[in-house]
């Protein structure tokens, strides 16, 4: 057993292509709100102030970590924000493995360790997704932006 990992991917919160146009949006409409008011008033400038916060947090959650992924002996390891769980899914107890989309849904909310109807879900961003059911018949679906190189080295742990 080595304990170089097989496969690490790093989830950031704020890199979702659709709330990250969200953010932008709201803050082009304070830009042009603020714009659009011909008095310069202190009241006025409320939308200036609101649309250069939601560009700083933007820039800020871009930068937060939402989970990392790592395979490494037999086993997935996600690891969350600074409150979260450790949580490790041992390969041996994985019956099937598949890649599929995360959701036929256009917009999804960024989730870690979700339990849902017999369905335990990671999503940061992106469309790809890692499916895993074990014996028991838990359903884990672990959102990914390399979802074939993630395939790839759960095979190859899986195999060792």
């Amino acid at each position: 057993m080595s304990n170089r990992p097989l496969f690490t991917e790093n989830q950031y919160l704020g890199r979702d292509r659709i709330w990250l146009s969200v953010r932008l949006i709201l803050s082009l409409f304070c830009f042009a709100a603020y714009y659009i008011s011909t008095e310069r008033e202190r009241s006025n400038q409320i939308f200036l102030i609101v649309g250069c916060g939601i560009l700083v947090v933007s820039i800020i959650m871009m930068y937060v970590l939402h989970y990392r992924i790592t395979v490494i002996n037999k086993s997935i390891i996600l690891q969350g924000l600074w409150t979260t769980r450790l949580v490790k899914i041992d390969l041996n107890s994985i019956e099937k493995i598949e890649a599929a989309p995360y959701s036929s849904y256009f917009i999804n909310n960024p989730v870690y360790n979700l339990h849902q109807k017999g369905k335990i879900k990671f999503y940061a961003s992106g469309n790809d997704a890692i499916w895993l059911t074990d014996y028991d018949g838990l359903v884990y679906i672990i959102g990914t932006q390399r979802a074939q190189e993630f395939l790839q080295a759960i095979e190859q742990a899986k195999k060792s």
